[in-house]
C-alpha cells in the first residue's frame, strides 16, 4: 500500500464514516437509508463538488475524470472511495484515533450553527454523533457528549468524564473552539 501524506491521511481519518458509507451504498443502497440525507446536508453545507462525484460514483461512474473539478480534500476523499471499492482493505480505519487538531474546529462549528438553531448542522452533527457512538472507545464518549454541548454544557470535568488522555484532549480543543465562536 502506498504511504500517503501527513494531510491526506487527516483526510481520510477525518472522512472515514463518509467513505465507508458511499462504498457500502455502492454495494447496496439498503446498507446506508441515510446515505441521501447524509449526502444533501454535505451538498447545504457547500460541498456540492464533492456530492456530485460521490452520487456519480454511486450511480456507477469509475472514470477519473470525475476527479478534475475537486480541490484537493475532495479529490482524497472520492479516490479514497474508488479506491476501497476495487479493494476494501484501502478503505480508513473507522476506529483510529481522531486529530483534535483537525476535528475540533469542525465539530465545534457544528455544535454552534445547531445550538443557535440551524435544524441542518443539528441533524449533521446528530449523524455524525452515531457514526462516532459505533467507532466505541473515545469517540463513543464524545457521541454522548454531543447533545450535551448543544444544550450548552461546557464543564470539561463533565464532558471528558471516562475519556482516555486523546479524547480529553479533543474535547479539550473543542471547548476552546467553542468559546471563540460564543465570543462573536
Amino acid at each position: 500500500m502506498t504511504t500517503l501524506p501527513e494531510k491526506h491521511e487527516q483526510i481520510l481519518q477525518a472522512h472515514s464514516g463518509l467513505i465507508h458509507r458511499v462504498v457500502l451504498g455502492c454495494k447496496n443502497r439498503e446498507l446506508v437509508p441515510d446515505l441521501e440525507q447524509v449526502l444533501g446536508m454535505a451538498e447545504k453545507n457547500g460541498w456540492t463538488d464533492l456530492v456530485s462525484a460521490l452520487r456519480r460514483i454511486l450511480d456507477g461512474s469509475r472514470d477519473e475524470s470525475l476527479l478534475r473539478p475537486l480541490d484537493e480534500e475532495d479529490r482524497t476523499i472520492a479516490e479514497a472511495v474508488l479506491r476501497g471499492l476495487q479493494d476494501p482493505s484501502t478503505l480508513p480505519d473507522l476506529k483510529s484515533e481522531m486529530d483534535a487538531g483537525m476535528a475540533a474546529p469542525g465539530i465545534a462549528s457544528m455544535v454552534h450553527s445547531a445550538r443557535t438553531g440551524n435544524t441542518d448542522a443539528l441533524q449533521l452533527i446528530a449523524n455524525m454523533a452515531t457514526q462516532m457512538l459505533q467507532a466505541g472507545g473515545d469517540m463513543a464518549k464524545l457521541a454522548a457528549a454531543i447533545r450535551p454541548l448543544v444544550l450548552g454544557e461546557r464543564d470539561p470535568n463533565k464532558l471528558c468524564e471516562g475519556m482516555t488522555d486523546a479524547g480529553q484532549k479533543l474535547m479539550l480543543d473543542i471547548l476552546k473552539e467553542l468559546a471563540k465562536l460564543e465570543a462573536h
